[in-house]
């Protein structure tokens, strides 16, 4: 999709990724829209950090493959929406190479 995640990956946490907000793209926004049009809710930042970066869920319930999926589907048709261009289907068809590839 393009996005780059928040701080070194050697060193982050299992629980949440941190992924930087595209310049010109309104990270709350993308929150409400997808947790209106999708039920997906993904976090903000907090202090100095806050409109740069969101925190996406990575364990429990959100680690499920359908859940994965979901969310980085509907990541990509609201950033579309709001006029951040990636190339379509490109995150989850990432996705689908990474689950075979552990099948």
């Amino acid at each position: 999709m393009g996005l780059e995640t928040f701080g070194d990956l050697k060193h982050k946490m299992n629980n949440v990724l941190g992924v930087v907000i595209p310049q010109g793209i309104n990270g709350d926004r993308v929150r409400k829209l997808m947790l209106d049009d999708f039920a997906i809710e993904i976090g903000t930042s907090f202090g100095p950090l806050h409109g740069k970066v969101w925190r996406i869920g990575t364990m429990g319930y959100n680690a499920r493959k359908d859940c994965v999926m979901q969310t980085l589907a509907a990541l990509e048709m609201v950033l579309t929406h709001l006029g951040y261009r990636t190339p379509q289907g490109a995150a989850s068809q990432a996705a689908w190479d990474h689950y075979g590839s552990h099948a």
